[in-house]
């Protein structure tokens, strides 16, 4: 899986095998809970990834590990309190604040996102007086997404291109514009197509109602009244905020080859799709209060968890920014998984919020299942909790 494909797909994701680091517990939580999950930690690991850092929590208290290492170079290992680049579980944090509006009746699921940004998505057959706010939010759009076109791949996706392009600036309105200069991908709400575009404008909605930048709605609505401190916004800062880790990438469509240290970008190039910094205790945090109703009324959520088929995940369903998982035990978890340059982050909670499971992966080309497999391994490979 190239680092591309992480960016676009957003689903959740080589060097020698590094030593897996301690599991750390805070809290009461029962011996051999969730071995299966540290094993399956270490496995990605040994499948060649950097490191990992992954948090649960459930009704026995919060458990952490690690594995491998969080510099290359120095060996230095991962850290439970690594605050990482959460790329697309962005949307999530978007939708929840376009769904709120909603709640203050402020804007409507079903307007249309020419109502909101007059003349923003047009040309080579896109209208965006057919398009509503729902269907941005849930990818049913058909809204080509930018993260596609030929010349944004070769300058961010490729050895030669980053070096060179890693700290441009970008506006969502020119994000937008590389995006109009394609066809849609089907009529609207005629199909589902992951589309990084669409929470370009979920963002730029966001700020036409409210008059205010979406970062700063985000910290307003979200950030600051769950008191996530590991979560921020950068805008166009390029460095992670300490603790973290380094990030790599292969920046080519292989699992092996050279590994290129990543970690200084402008995230401006995601913006409403991909911008946000987290950790892992802040995004159970954030997922468990989404899901127990402490973010959104009842109708909101509901609309939230209507979900529509989708491919971006094995036995998955999208709702509003929210992806619906069945695992193999029957377990549904619901969350959003993310992928930006070095890093795969995964977040998912039950629907009742007693049992979350956060990690991320400081390496971007691993196979889908190995992330996978962490998740079913939590929510089915453990004992009983």
């Amino acid at each position: 899986m190239t680092v591309r494909t992480t960016l676009v797909a957003a689903t959740a994701v080589a060097l020698s095998a590094a030593l897996a680091g301690p599991a750390l517990a805070a809290g009461p939580t029962r011996a051999g809970a969730h071995d299966a999950t540290r094993r399956a930690v270490e496995a990605v690991v040994e499948d060649g990834i950097p490191g990992v850092t992954a948090t649960a929590k459930d009704a026995h208290g919060t458990w952490s590990t690690t594995a491998g290492v969080g510099n290359i170079r120095t060996g230095k290992p991962r850290s439970a309190e690594d605050r990482f680049r959460a790329g697309s579980i962005t949307k999530t944090f978007v939708a929840t604040v376009v769904l709120q509006l909603e709640a203050e009746g402020r804007l409507s699921l079903d307007d249309t996102v020419e109502k909101w940004l007059p003349g923003a998505v047009h040309g080579h057959g896109h209208d965006g007086s057919r398009i509503t706010v729902r269907q941005i939010l849930n990818h049913t759009s058909g809204i080509y997404d930018y993260t596609n076109d030929e010349t944004f791949v070769r300058w961010y996706f490729s050895k030669d291109g980053f070096p060179e392009h890693r700290y441009d600036r970008w506006t969502p309105e020119a994000e937008l514009a590389v995006a109009m200069r394609h066809k849609p991908l089907f009529e609207p709400g005629a199909s589902w197509s992951y589309s990084n575009t669409n929470y370009l404008l979920a963002a730029m909605v966001v700020e036409k109602v409210t008059g205010h930048p979406y970062a700063e709605e985000v910290r307003r609505r979200i950030i600051d009244p769950l008191h996530l401190t590991g979560t921020s916004v950068p805008g166009n800062r390029v460095t992670l905020p300490q603790p973290s880790s380094r990030t790599y990438s292969k920046l080519a469509d292989s699992t092996t080859g050279p590994t290129y240290d990543v970690t200084t970008v402008n995230p401006s190039l995601a913006y409403g799709s991909g911008e946000l910094i987290s950790d892992t205790s802040d995004l159970n945090r954030f997922f468990r209060a989404l899901l127990t109703g402490r973010l959104l009324p009842s109708a909101q959520l509901k609309e939230m968890k209507t979900t529509v088929k989708a491919d971006v995940l094995p036995n998955a369903r999208y709702g509003l920014g929210l992806i619906d998982r069945r695992l193999s035990c029957g377990v549904h978890v619901w969350g959003h998984a993310g992928g930006i340059f070095g890093s795969l982050s995964e977040a998912v909670t039950t629907a009742d919020g007693r049992h979350s499971l956060s990690f991320n992966l400081n390496g971007d080309w691993t196979d889908v299942a190995h992330t996978q497999a962490v998740i079913e391994a939590e929510f089915c490979g453990g004992q009983d909790r």
